[in-house]
């Protein structure tokens, strides 16, 4: 057996395990879970395996809505990003700190949810983009290479290269890494914020005379030192939009 499949068949056995456990310690949980679900808090995170959301909050399936890629960013024509955020808002019932009651079909919810960005400290994403916009003098516009060794079209630079011109606004080319990367971090949870704040789907939101007015959406940094997260009080609402 390679130890590829020793890998594989040992992610069968854990997960064979964990619903094992979960079944005894709350018979019928799964069976629960196949009704729908009613999450309470839509959480935007990055894809670092060191940030699971479920872990960090305590919580359990179903309880969060998630949606994570590199660097946590919300770009604007990023079709994705807003897929998310639209069915989050439009058609599942999430609110602060609400008991999940399931929501199954297509209807607007009878409550609202929060909508936490969340990035984190050693974000390689933000280190690499921190890095490209020290050693870079580049142009508002064109061609830029936040990886080097890879080309302007590689999926990866294209995906960073708004972080990077982010990070190349914050005047750090003289501060040492150490104290810039955690100025790059929270700047960037911030403009997410901001960026979120913008769309349509929670423009809508905030005019309607229906609990989605309620959404508000945060800014939070996980600490990968102490395992605990940090509002960055940037907190989005009806009466604080852009």
């Amino acid at each position: 057996m390679s130890d590829l499949d020793t890998l594989l068949n040992g992610l069968f056995t854990a997960n064979a395990q964990w619903a094992k456990d979960v079944e005894a310690a709350e018979p019928g949980f799964f069976q629960e879970s196949v009704k729908g679900q009613a999450p309470h808090t839509l959480w935007i995170g990055c894809a670092d395996s060191r940030v699971p959301e479920s872990v960090v909050l305590g919580a359990r399936p179903g309880d969060v809505f998630v949606h994570r890629n590199i660097a946590n960013q919300f770009p604007l024509d990023d079709v994705n990003s807003k897929a998310v955020l639209e069915y989050a808002v439009n058609f599942l019932g999430v609110q602060h700190g609400a008991f999940p009651v399931v929501v199954v079909h297509f209807i607007f919810p009878t409550y609202s949810l929060p909508v936490v960005v969340v990035g984190h400290t050693e974000c390689g994403g933000a280190t690499a983009c921190l890095a490209a916009a020290k050693r870079t003098t580049f142009p508002e516009h064109g061609q830029l290479l936040t990886i080097p060794t890879l080309p302007y079209e590689a999926p990866l630079n294209q995906w960073l290269e708004p972080l990077t011109r982010l990070a190349g606004t914050l005047d750090l080319s003289t501060t040492p890494m150490e104290e810039a990367l955690p100025v790059v971090v929270e700047e960037n949870v911030k403009l997410q914020v901001e960026n979120l704040s913008k769309t349509t789907t929670l423009a809508n939101a905030w005019a309607s005379n229906d609990n989605r007015r309620n959404v508000r959406v945060h800014g939070w940094v996980y600490n990968l030192n102490t395992g605990l997260l940090k509002d960055l009080q940037v907190t989005k609402g009806a009466s604080t939009r852009v």
